[in-house]
């Protein structure tokens, strides 16, 4: 099972993507990017009044959705985000402390996991530099789609060194850059719960499809 575990759409500041965009974009284009379902993680904010099952079931896609936040070590994706997580955090102040993020979603019942560790400033290798280790990362985003030349690769040696698992997520603030970085999962992935469950225990990895979407356009 495919799924896109880092999109944005046009309620995240910096995005022009509506929701339903990537949908039909992704049913046009399933046999050049295979993915089942996307996770929507807008910047900075949570919302659980946001319900998409009419559009579940009419593209036949699993929509489900996290956050990323802002940290003192770079930028963090948030999986199985509850009101209790919200209520603690801030989600809209650019300074969250990572390592209590990290500890405080995971006993809430979610996952931290730092996105796009590879990227200058944002990313957490450049603040594993200068910085302690955080304790309790389990996986990182292994593959973005919106990373420059050389920075995935960055984060192949921190995963090395520090036992991390790695997944992908492309990134998208445009429509047709969906699905093009994705995580493929050896389980059945039904909703937040499931998902929140193989990023800690399961067994996935990182899936590039951005060759074959340069060729389709070809």
């Amino acid at each position: 099972m495919i799924l896109d575990l880092h999109a944005h759409t046009d309620a995240s500041d910096d995005s022009r993507a509506p929701i339903e965009g990537y949908l039909k974009w992704l049913t046009k284009k399933k046999d050049v990017v295979p993915v089942d379902g996307i996770v929507l993680t807008e910047h900075r904010q949570w919302s659980s009044d946001v319900d998409y099952r009419d559009l579940e079931d009419r593209y036949e896609l699993i929509i489900l959705r996290g956050a990323e936040v802002e940290t003192n070590y770079g930028h963090v994706l948030l999986y199985g985000v509850t009101d209790e997580m919200a209520s603690r955090f801030d989600f809209s102040d650019v300074r969250l402390d990572a390592q209590e993020v990290i500890l405080e979603v995971e006993r809430m019942g979610g996952i931290a996991a730092p996105c796009h560790p590879g990227r200058p400033t944002i990313g957490l290798c450049e603040h594993y530099e200068d910085k302690p280790a955080l304790e309790g990362v389990r996986t990182v985003e292994a593959l973005n789609g919106g990373s420059r030349r050389g920075e995935n690769e960055r984060v192949e040696e921190v995963m090395k060194q520090h036992g991390y698992k790695g997944f992908g997520g492309s990134d998208a603030h445009l429509v047709s850059l969906i699905g093009i970085c994705a995580t493929e999962f050896d389980a059945e992935i039904r909703d937040i719960d499931d998902l929140v469950s193989e990023l800690r225990e399961g067994s996935y990895r990182a899936v590039d499809f951005r060759e074959r979407v340069r060729a389709s356009r070809a």
